[in-house]
C-alpha cells in the first residue's frame, strides 16, 4: 500500500504540553513524523507536524492524539508555496 503524508497542526494545552505525545504515539502506530515548527510552554504547546504512514495507520494515530487531549488540524495548502 502507498504511504501518504500529510501536515497537521497539534495544539496541547495544560498537562498535555510537557508529556512526550509525538514520541508515544510513534512507538504505538508506524507513523513517520517530521517536527517542522514548534513553540512550547509548562502549559500551551502548538507544533507544526507532518506525518507518513498508511492512510488507516495515520487515521488511528490521529484518533489517539485527540484521545490525549490534543487538537489535530490539517494544514491548509498555502498558494504561495506552489
Amino acid at each position: 500500500m502507498a504511504k501518504f503524508k500529510g501536515r497537521y497542526w497539534l495544539n496541547f494545552t495544560g498537562p498535555k504540553a510537557t508529556e512526550p505525545l509525538i514520541y508515544l504515539m510513534s512507538k504505538k502506530f508506524d507513523v513517520v513524523f517530521n517536527i517542522r515548527q514548534a513553540t512550547i510552554s509548562e502549559t500551551v504547546g502548538l507544533m507544526g507536524v507532518e506525518f507518513e504512514a498508511e492512510r488507516e495507520e495515520l487515521k488511528a494515530a490521529i484518533a489517539w492524539l485527540e484521545e490525549q487531549g490534543v487538537q489535530v488540524e490539517p494544514v491548509e495548502i498555502n498558494t504561495i508555496e506552489g
